[in-house]
């Protein structure tokens, strides 16, 4: 049982914390891009629009997901806990209260990657806006 204790800690924060640094790479990559884009050399404003947005849904998947995979590895860990005090047919509230407060980890590691990922995610599409409106200002008068 231990060995799944550990699979699920691991398991769960491995995973919010991959994703994490999947999600500020993406945003890094987009926010270089967005430095040094210029608009002139897209023809059509659809083009321009898919070179703007690529990847981006990668950081607002995180960001909506992080919280339910922490909140899962939160079920699991408390479920084991529940688990071990059935098994061992004994009720220690110093056991139960470490197992739980264990298993609120999670809960705490998602809201930890999903924040900072939904502000990344509304700063770039912020910019994503701005040279929208910077390229039809070129295109209406050029």
């Amino acid at each position: 049982m231990d060995a799944l204790k550990e699979l699920v800690d691991y398991g769960i924060i491995g995973l919010l914390l991959v994703l994490s640094v999947w999600a500020v790479a993406v945003a890094v990559e987009r926010w270089q891009f967005y430095r040094r884009i210029d608009p002139s050399h897209y023809p059509n404003q659809q083009l321009f629009e898919i070179a703007l947005t690529k990847r981006l849904v990668v950081i607002g998947t995180v960001a909506a997901n992080a919280p339910y995979i922490g909140l899962l590895g939160t079920v699991l860990g408390i479920m084991l806990t529940f688990h071990t005090m059935g098994t061992s047919k004994t009720i220690a509230v110093s056991s139960i209260m470490v197992g739980l407060s264990l298993a609120l980890k999670a809960t705490a590691v998602g809201l930890l990657v999903a924040i900072p990922c939904v502000v990344m995610n509304n700063v770039l599409r912020r910019r994503v806006a701005e040279l929208i409106t910077l390229y039809k200002a070129q295109h209406q008068h050029g």
